[in-house]
């Protein structure tokens, strides 16, 4: 299978199977899209706009091209998922849900004002040992183990925090494992304290900001119905110098009352962040804020908006990394990772105060999801072989798509919410996907020609 487009002036055709790039000029590109159905003789009098010799001498090219395994390549993972559900469980990864409870009140927010459709609870220190206790006895032979501490706020539980961290660390060198924490905050609560030792301990830190002052301020308000921008931009500035190139990033959602979202991007990126994620929200159609259909266009269009001003600042020496488009062509994830995507309810599982066990931070407060808890383990093995058998093969709808080694099949907790299951997918989620790809590999090519020309 072959994945073909036209971007920003670029010819590419993506061979699905085999993860080739191929940069091409019109005449090959021509033939590749006939290649398939047609003998020579048959393209070479399709094309009859192109000089016959040169068609003849760019078919052996392809030719070649395909006999090398790097174009119409067959797939060979159809198989491999079969034995899936027999791997044993190995945890890798858990989200502690460190405070059900936040000082902001953002509109698009999933958890409810950090309530997950429960009560307000802060984590105890006596949870937050069980669950790194539960990470390690579950993670087999593994010896890199990560920690998020998410919410709600996490800064409003932070002394559990600092004391898990330091517990985590005394297990390193008895059990030989390495944790790797990271942390998520809206920033309100930052200090030059939290800032030192998030520096010295964290990982990596993801910073909450939708953008421009304007497009924040109305989705992501105070508890009291204030703006919050002015209340944690300086802050962020300040800890993402602070950060000195440990990693960070500033991530923002965008949703239909942004559809110019590239534009917070830009303007983040002018405030100094280099680190940027902005991601569509996902929410049903029903929410005034929610990706409609019809915005699919506007969207796909700034993402090439994005992606060419993204090679303009990067010749200027200004350039930033936006997630999204950040892609690796030469190695990325093995082959079960790009089958089965983030491997929630299997390598990685959230934790609520009380100590409950969820695939993800997404289910938690979906009971029917819940699989167990730190202090007794996996209870509900039914779910968890669900989970393992959420791949791109078990998903109609991503079986024959071309994104699905990148894509893994997308976000289950989103098919879930939109169709009631995890085999399924989020439609609008796919379209902008797809894009998001299409321009990550035209930023390659960009890149590579740049890299020539010096």
């Amino acid at each position: 299978m072959v994945h073909q487009y036209k971007n920003n002036g670029y010819n590419i055709v993506l061979d699905v199977c085999s993860g080739s790039v191929h940069v091409v000029d019109d005449l090959v590109y021509d033939i590749i899209s006939l290649y398939e159905e047609n003998d020579k003789e048959q393209i070479i009098k399709a094309l009859s706009q192109y000089d016959s010799a040169d068609v003849s001498e760019a078919y052996d090219e392809v030719a070649q091209l395909v006999e090398d395994g790097t174009l119409f390549t067959d797939d060979v993972y159809k198989d491999y998922i079969i034995d899936f559900k027999k791997r044993k469980t190995v945890v890798k990864a858990l989200c502690l849900h460190i405070a059900h409870d936040c000082n902001l009140a953002c509109r698009y927010c999933f958890a409810g004002e950090g309530e997950y459709k429960g009560d307000r609870a802060l984590m105890s220190l006596e949870v937050a040992k069980k669950s790194l206790d539960f990470l390690v006895a579950n993670s087999g032979l593994r010896r890199n183990l990560e920690v998020d501490f998410f919410g709600g706020e996490p800064l409003m539980n932070w002394d559990v925090v600092k004391k898990t961290v330091e517990y985590g660390r005394s297990l390193e060198e008895k059990y030989d494992k390495k944790f790797r924490f990271t942390l998520t905050t809206n920033g309100v609560l930052l200090n030059d304290e939290i800032m030192e030792f998030a520096n010295r301990e964290m990982a990596n830190v993801v910073l909450s900001i939708d953008g421009r002052k304007e497009v924040h301020d109305y989705m992501r308000p105070t508890r009291n119905g204030k703006g919050s921008y002015d209340v944690i931009l300086s802050k962020f500035q300040e800890f993402a110098k602070k950060r000195a190139g440990k990693s960070y990033y500033v991530r923002g959602t965008y949703t239909h009352n942004n559809l110019d979202f590239s534009q917070d991007v830009l303007h983040m990126a002018d405030l100094g962040f280099d680190q940027i994620s902005v991601e569509p929200v996902v929410s049903l159609p029903d929410e005034p804020y929610a990706i409609k259909e019809e915005d699919i266009p506007v969207l796909l269009e700034q993402y090439d908006i994005l992606a060419k001003e993204m090679i303009k600042r990067h010749k200027e020496g200004r350039g930033f990394n936006f997630f999204h488009f950040m892609i690796d062509l030469e190695g990325g994830p093995c082959v079960a990772k790009r089958l089965s995507g983030c491997g929630s309810g299997t390598e990685y599982m959230a934790v609520t105060p009380w100590g409950d066990l969820y695939p993800c931070h997404q289910f938690v407060g979906e009971d029917d999801f819940c699989i167990g808890n730190v202090f007794d383990g996996i209870k509900n093995q039914d779910i968890v072989n669900e989970f393992k058998l959420c791949n791109v093969y078990a998903k109609d709808k991503c079986k024959d798509c071309f994104a699905r080694f990148y894509c893994s099949g997308g976000c289950a907790a989103n098919s879930y919410k939109f169709h009631g299951n995890i085999l399924d997918a989020y439609d609008i989620g796919c379209e902008l996907q797809k894009k998001r790809i299409e321009c990550a590999i035209m930023l390659k090519a960009a890149m590579a020609d740049e890299a020539e020309e010096e």
